[in-house]
C-alpha cells in the first residue's frame, strides 16, 4: 500500500466515525429532550447539503485536476513521493488550510457564497460536517496550488487534503468533552466547538484543520471556557435547505444594492462580514 492510499483509507475510516457518533448524539438529544421536530428539521437541512455537492462533484474533480495539472507543469522541481515527504505535504496542506479557512471567514464574498452554510446550524452534531456548500469545491482548491508549485505531487496534495477533511468529521460532536492531553496542540471537538461559537470570545477562532499550531502562531487560538452557542450571529431562523444555502448570499446582495459607489461595493465584498462603508476593520 502506498502512502497516498494509506491517506485515502485513513480519511475514509475517519469519515466513517459519522456512523458511530451520530446515533450516540441522537440518544443524548433524546435523553435531554432536545430531539423535537425542530431538531429533526435541522438535521435534515444539514444532510441536504450532500445532494448539490454530489451533483457537482464531477465538475469539481475536473476543475481540481486541471488546476493542479497546470500548477505541476509550472513547478521547478518534483519532490519524491515517500513517507517523509507525504507527511511533510500533510503539514503543508494543513498550513494552507488554515489560511483557506481564515479567508473564508474574513472575506465576505466567500463567507456569503460558501462557508456561512457550514456555520448556519444552531445545533452541533455529526450532520454539521455534511453541511457544506458545493461552492467550496471551486473556491478552496486555489489555496493548495502553492503546495503543488512547491513540487509536491498533485495526488499527494489531494490525498493529504482528503485526510485532513476526513479528520475533521469527528470534531462535530458534543458527545466528546475536553481532551486535556490533545486540546492544546490538535484540533479536537472542544476546539472546534469554539470555532462554531457565536459568543464574542469565540468568533474567528481555531481555524486549524488538524493542528492548533497555526492558530497559536497567528494569535487565533481560544480554549473552550463556557458552553458554546452555535449558528450565525444573525440566525437565519429556518431549516429550509434553500434558505440555508442562500440566506447570507441574499443578504450580501441586498447590502450591495444599498451601497451607492463601486469602491464601497468592492470593499463590501473583500472585507469581513459586518463591515460597513465608513468603518475600518482590523483582523
Amino acid at each position: 500500500m502506498t502512502t497516498t492510499e494509506a491517506f485515502d483509507l485513513a480519511a475514509l475510516a475517519l469519515t466513517g466515525l459519522f456512523a458511530l457518533l451520530l446515533p450516540l448524539e441522537l440518544w443524548r438529544y433524546h435523553r435531554q429532550r432536545r430531539l423535537d421536530a425542530g431538531a429533526w428539521k435541522e438535521l435534515g437541512a444539514s444532510a441536504s447539503a450532500v445532494i448539490p455537492s454530489l451533483l457537482v462533484a464531477p465538475l469539481v474533480v475536473a476543475f481540481i485536476t486541471a488546476l493542479f495539472t497546470i500548477a505541476a507543469a509550472l513547478a521547478p522541481w518534483r519532490i519524491p513521493v515517500n513517507l517523509p515527504t507525504c507527511l511533510l505535504a500533510l503539514v503543508a496542506v494543513d498550513f494552507l488550510y488554515y489560511w483557506d479557512h481564515r479567508v473564508a471567514h474574513r472575506v465576505r464574498l466567500i463567507w456569503a457564497a460558501a462557508h456561512s452554510v457550514h456555520h448556519s446550524s444552531p445545533l452541533y452534531n455529526q450532520t454539521v460536517g455534511l453541511r457544506v456548500s458545493f461552492v467550496d469545491g471551486f473556491t478552496s482548491p486555489w489555496f493548495y496550488v502553492p503546495a503543488v508549485l512547491a513540487g509536491f505531487d498533485p495526488v499527494v496534495v489531494a490525498s493529504a487534503f482528503g485526510l485532513m477533511l476526513g479528520y475533521q468529521q469527528w470534531l462535530h460532536t458534543e458527545a466528546i468533552g475536553r481532551l486535556p492531553l490533545l486540546d492544546g496542540w490538535l484540533n479536537t471537538p472542544s476546539n472546534h466547538r469554539v470555532h462554531h461559537g457565536v459568543q464574542p470570545q469565540y468568533i474567528d477562532r481555531n481555524y486549524g484543520g488538524i493542528f492548533m499550531l497555526w492558530d497559536r502562531l497567528f494569535g487565533t487560538y481560544a480554549p473552550e471556557a463556557e458552553p458554546v452557542r452555535y449558528g450565525l450571529t444573525e440566525p437565519i431562523g429556518s431549516a429550509n435547505p434553500l434558505t440555508v444555502h442562500g440566506a447570507e448570499a441574499a443578504k450580501l446582495w441586498r447590502d450591495l444594492r444599498a451601497v451607492p459607489g463601486w469602491r464601497d461595493r468592492l470593499a463590501l465584498l473583500v472585507n469581513p462580514p459586518g463591515w460597513r462603508a465608513g468603518t475600518s476593520t482590523s483582523d
